[in-house]
């Protein structure tokens, strides 16, 4: 595949490694430096874009996407607020979009785990749950949208939680600790305290590198493709 990189930072590089070593072409590299002179007829050379920017600029990279007809790979997080937008664009227009929260094959294998012990946990209200989330401190969305994911999943398979909160704890609230240190890839904890014991998972990415491939991996599987796909329909 022709592959246009939108963003091209860490991850823009790491995913640039990997798409090369599975034979891939990577045509355009859009960065700070040049996203205000980027084209359609630019975009038109890649067979598909991934996207790993802003939540500022994300938007406008999707929709940019869009009207060059080009699929689009998003791993932006921080503008789920605008997804129902973005949904309607995208089916109204027969395009393609492929988002997800965390492209990492090992956080979406956890996402399972997580749905399937809160579920459990459901039946056992001595226990209270809360989360802990640590990213590198370059990282501009808190709590990450891989918390975010995580902490709805409780919310949805426990009847005593009803929202979620960075900044606030109580029975019905589930309390996330968001923590920016040093250049940490994502390390997020589920907790389950009782006075007797404790119950905990965890997930610590080592690197970017299980983000980039699932990100190309998911590039992969779009392309061809119209419509909205997510790690789900991937794993």
């Amino acid at each position: 595949m022709n592959i246009a990189l939108i963003g091209y930072g860490k991850m823009g590089k790491e995913i640039e490694k990997i798409a090369l070593n599975r034979n891939h072409n990577i045509v355009l590299k859009v960065d700070k430096d040049n996203a205000d002179t980027v084209k359609t007829e630019d975009l038109k050379k890649a067979d598909i874009a991934i996207e790993f920017t802003t939540p500022h600029t994300v938007l406008q990279n999707i929709r940019k996407c869009f009207d060059a007809n080009l699929p689009v790979v998003v791993g932006t997080t921080g503008w789920y607020d605008d997804f129902d937008k973005i949904k309607a664009e995208c089916l109204a227009g027969n395009k393609s979009l492929f988002y997800a929260s965390n492209f990492s094959l090992g956080v979406n294998l956890f996402f399972k785990v997580n749905k399937y012990l809160a579920e459990l946990m459901n039946k056992y209200p001595e226990y209270e749950v809360s989360m802990e989330e640590i990213h590198h401190v370059h990282k501009i969305d808190k709590p990450s949208g891989t918390a975010i994911t995580l902490a709805q999943q409780v919310i949805d398979k426990m009847a005593r939680k009803t929202k979620w909160s960075i900044e606030e704890c109580s029975s019905e609230i589930l309390y996330i600790d968001d923590k920016r240190e040093g250049e940490v890839p994502g390390t997020h904890i589920i907790k389950y305290t009782s006075p007797i014991d404790d119950i905990e998972i965890m997930h610590k990415a080592h690197n970017r590198q299980g983000f980039a491939l699932g990100s190309v991996i998911a590039a992969e599987f779009l392309k061809g493709k119209k419509g909205i796909y997510n790690m789900e329909d991937v794993i």
